[in-house]
C-alpha cells in the first residue's frame, strides 16, 4: 500500500499494472491422466525439451520482473517433497496436507501471503512458447493496463466457440490474472477457480480474454505432453551431451544421462533412461529401464 492507502501499482518488462501483483503456480495435483509417468515424479517436476514444467513456470515469471518468495509462490501436495526440495528458496512454498485443494483451495490457503495484491496464477503443466516472444514478455499483454478490479484469463480461439469450458470463445491457455478482491474470501477448502472465480465473473461482465499468439499444450495427457516435447526440441531434435547415443535417434528429446542403444524416433527418453540394442522407440516416453508410454492411446 502507498501513504495514501491506495494499492501500489507494479511492472515488469512489458507491462504496468495499477496495483502490486504477486505470482501463484500450481504445483499441487497428481496429472493422473500421465500415469504411470508420475507414479513416481509430480507432473510439475516432469521434463519439458529436458527443463522440469515447474522451472519453465518460474522462468515466465522471472521474465515478467516476478521472483524470489515475496513475489512468487508454488503450492505442493501429491508428492509434494520433491516439489519442495527442487523449489529451495526460488518462491514461497504452501504445501496442503492430504489430497490437493484444487485451484481454488490452494489460493485460499495463501491468502494471508497474497495479502491484498493482485494475483497471477500460472498452471505449471501449462507449456507455453512464442517465436515472437521470449517466456514472460509473450505473456505480458496479460497484466499491462490490468486496473485490479476484472478477470483476464489468457486464451486462444477454440475450434469450437460454443463449446463448453470456453470464455468468449476461447479456450484457457495455462495464466489467469485475479483481483484481490475476489481471493480474500476464497476458503482453504476443495474448490476450483472456474466456478468459484470466473463463471461469476463473466456473468457480472467483469471477465476479459487476453490472446496468446504463440503455441499451447496443456501436457496432461501423453499425446500432449509428447507434442510440446517435439515442439520444444524444434525439428532436429534435442539431445542432453551427457546422453550417451549408439543407436539412431531421429526428431526426439534425449535427457541427461540417458543411454540409448536402440533406435529412437519422435520420442521422449527420460534423464537416466535407457533404450537397449534392438529396441525400437516410436512416439513414445521411455522412463527409467523398461517403463514405456505410448502417445496414443
Amino acid at each position: 500500500m502507498t501513504s495514501t492507502g491506495r494499492p501500489a501499482a507494479a511492472s515488469g518488462p512489458g507491462w504496468r499494472a495499477a496495483v502490486d501483483v504477486c505470482a501463484v503456480v500450481l504445483a499441487a495435483g497428481e496429472g493422473t491422466r500421465l500415469r504411470p509417468l508420475t507414479a513416481h515424479l509430480p507432473k510439475a517436476l516432469c521434463p519439458v525439451g529436458n527443463v522440469p514444467l515447474l522451472d519453465r513456470a518460474l522462468d515466465r515469471l522471472a521474465g515478467l520482473g516476478l521472483t524470489g518468495p515475496e513475489r512468487v509462490a508454488v503450492n505442493a501436495c501429491y508428492l509434494g517433497g520433491q516439489v519442495v526440495a527442487h523449489v529451495g528458496a526460488r518462491a514461497h512454498l504452501s504445501v496442503e496436507p492430504g489430497d490437493p485443494l484444487g485451484t481454488a483451495g490452494g489460493l485460499g490457503k495463501l491468502r494471508d501471503w497474497i495479502a491484498g495484491r493482485g494475483v497471477l496464477v500460472g498452471n505449471a503443466d501449462a507449456y507455453l512458447a512464442d517465436p515472437g516472444a521470449p517466456p514472460g514478455p509473450d505473456v505480458a499483454a496479460l497484466l499491462d493496463g490490468w486496473d485490479g478490479r476484472s478477470v483476464r484469463l489468457l486464451g486462444q480461439p477454440a475450434d469450437d466457440p460454443a463449446a463448453p469450458g470456453t470464455f468468449d470463445g476461447h479456450r484457457f491457455v495455462g495464466f489467469s490474472l485475479l483481483p484481490w478482491r475476489l481471493v480474500r474470501d476464497l476458503p482453504a477448502t476443495f474448490g476450483d477457480l472456474v466456478r468459484a472465480v470466473w463463471r461469476p465473473a463473466e456473468a457480472a461482465g467483469a471477465l476479459a480474454v487476453v490472446p496468446y499468439p504463440g503455441t499451447f499444450y496443456d501436457t496432461g495427457t501423453p499425446a500432449d505432453y509428447l507434442a510440446a516435447n517435439l515442439h520444444a526440441a524444434g525439428p532436429g531434435g534435442l539431445v542432453d551431451p551427457s546422453a550417451t547415443i549408439d543407436g539412431p535417434v531421429t526428431r526426439s528429446v534425449i535427457g541427461a544421462g540417458a543411454v540409448v542403444r536402440g533406435a529412437v524416433d519422435r520420442s521422449v527418453v527420460w534423464p537416466g533412461a535407457t533404450v537397449a540394442a534392438g529396441e525400437r522407440l516410436s512416439g513414445v516416453i521411455r522412463a527409467g529401464a523398461d517403463l514405456t508410454v505410448p502417445a496414443a492411446g
